[in-house]
């Protein structure tokens, strides 16, 4: 069998959910309900942390950028699944594939590194509250979260390199996305330096940010326990137990995924893990972050012109 990336002729055919004919209705409904569920509260969080004077800190500075990679991460994966799911073009060349391989690299490392950074200001909030505005300068926000951008793009560069160097064989991606172990199935010769080069670059990016989010997380755990006011330990916990469940969902689904031998992955499987990371994630952070926050509910009444004094 000839290399199919050679010719890059007629281009992949997304199977996405072809194997529940009966269902794909269904995933269109509920995909499409969840994806603008994601714009809207995403967008929605961007919008009052810029209307209201009370939420332009170093954490809405931070979460206003999680919810733009949320916005884009999604976006760069849902249209394509709506169309794919609706039957009107299964179809994908090979530059848009590797195209979205590498979009969707980049965003996701990048979140990957935002979310240490969001750990890092949660420690400076709760161990160091007294030099937090003189830490969490502008300057050094801006610099954290630029650094989050290039770590995620060094990631994607350096994992899209690397496929792009396999030849593959065949055109059905059992997927609805081009996704990393699926076109490692495809290759027509073995692939065992790249998938251990791809395992070591895929741990990178994701266990040592959990390693160290977990570690900054003691330290503040230590740092509650030494508070004597219990509401003081209440908010405390409140402001670090959004940003850990976020952690827990997100990281929990990727290296499920992506921390696993192309042997043994499954296609069903991985399609729904990857649902997850892709639409319920994004679509839940919005809520986990604004559920429990009365700044941000208090700033979202005072949008819709209600008064907060009297709720």
């Amino acid at each position: 069998m000839s290399s199919f990336n050679t010719t890059l002729e007629g281009g992949f055919i997304l199977m996405g959910f072809s194997d529940w004919p009966h269902l794909e209705h269904i995933f269109f409904v509920f995909i499409s309900m969840f994806y603008f569920l994601t714009i809207f509260g995403n967008f929605t969080i961007i919008t009052i942390s810029r209307m209201d004077r009370r939420l332009q800190t170093p954490m809405y500075f931070f979460l206003n950028n999680l919810s733009f990679l949320d916005l884009c991460y999604t976006t760069s994966i849902v249209p394509q699944l709506l169309v794919n799911i609706s039957g009107i073009d299964k179809t994908m060349s090979y530059v848009r594939c590797m195209t979205q391989f590498f979009i969707v690299l980049l965003l996701g490392g990048t979140e990957c590194m935002l979310l240490v950074v969001m750990a890092f200001d949660r420690y400076v909030a709760v161990c160091r509250p007294l030099h937090y505005t003189s830490i969490m300068h502008p300057l050094l926000c801006h610099a954290l979260a630029i650094s989050s951008w290039v770590g995620g793009l060094v990631n994607s560069l350096t994992q899209t390199s690397l496929i792009m160097t396999i030849p593959l064989c065949g055109y059905h991606l059992n997927h609805f996305f081009c996704e990393m172990l699926v076109l490692l199935k495809l290759a027509c010769e073995d692939t065992g330096g790249t998938e251990a080069n791809l395992f070591v670059a895929g741990a990178v990016i994701l266990v040592c940010p959990v390693a160290l989010i977990l570690g900054t997380y003691a330290h503040i755990a230590h740092a509650v326990l030494k508070i004597k006011s219990r509401a003081g330990r209440r908010k405390a916990l409140g402001t670090c137990g959004s940003h850990l469940t976020v952690v827990f969902l997100f990281y929990g689904s990727a290296m499920y995924t992506y921390l696993q031998p192309v042997h043994v992955y499954s296609g069903s499987e991985g399609k729904f893990a990857a649902l997850f990371y892709t639409i319920i994630t994004p679509m839940l952070n919005p809520l986990i972050y604004t559920l429990r926050n009365k700044d941000v509910k208090g700033a979202l009444c005072k949008v819709l012109g209600r008064d907060t004094s009297t709720t």
